[in-house]
This record gives structure tokens, sequence and C-alpha cells, in this order.
């Protein structure tokens, strides 16, 4: 299993970024997909996630209305497209699939919003 993220970066409050995961090693098309995050100091928490089906939740109030995911099977690669970031928004964000994680993450994706 391989979990590649990038897309990460620094933007000024109020911008937007979106981000890439792209997967292999094992089927896309038939998994859940998630995004974490995880700031300085602070838990890695479950941003937002999508079923098979293209079912999509986003799990904290702060983020609903500002962040979408989206999966392209045929590329194997599940999106976050990221709008009016806050300087809270800053951490790194992971993929993996859902509800039940791999054990092993990929490297992540640094974003920095700077008020």
């Amino acid at each position: 299993v391989q979990l590649v993220e990038s897309g990460g970066g620094l933007v000024q409050a109020g911008g937007s970024l979106r981000l890439s995961c792209a997967a292999s090693g094992f089927t896309f098309s038939s998994y859940g997909m998630s995004w974490y995050r995880q700031a300085p100091g602070k838990e890695r928490e479950l941003v937002a996630a999508i079923t098979s089906g293209g079912g999509r939740i986003v799990f904290a109030d702060s983020m609903k209305g500002r962040f979408t995911i989206s999966r392209d099977n045929a590329k194997n690669t599940v999106y976050l497209q990221m709008n009016s970031l806050k300087p809270e928004d800053t951490a790194v964000y992971y993929c993996n699939k859902y509800p039940i994680t791999f054990t092993s993450w990929g490297q992540g994706t640094q974003v920095t919003v700077s008020s």
C-alpha cells in the first residue's frame, strides 16, 4: 500500500488549496477514503471522508462549507478542495482508507495558512 499526498503549501488566509492523494497497492474503487490532519501539538483528526459510492462526509462544523472531498477512481486519487482557509487550518494533511485506516501512513502534505 502506498499513499502519496501532495498539493500543500503556504497560502494567505482566505485562499484556497487543492490536495491530492495518489493511492496504490489496493483496489482503490472498492474502499472509502478519508483526509486527516495533524496540527503541531495536537492529535490527528478526521477531516472528511468519501465512500466507495461517492457519498461525502465532512466531520467538523468548522470545515463544512469550506472543504470538499472528491475522488477519481480512474486515477486512484482522492482530493480535498479547501477554500476560505484560516490560520487554524495549518497542519499536515494525510489521506487514508475509510472507515478503517491502513496501519501505514503517507508522508503527508504541509498546509500553512498565514494571517
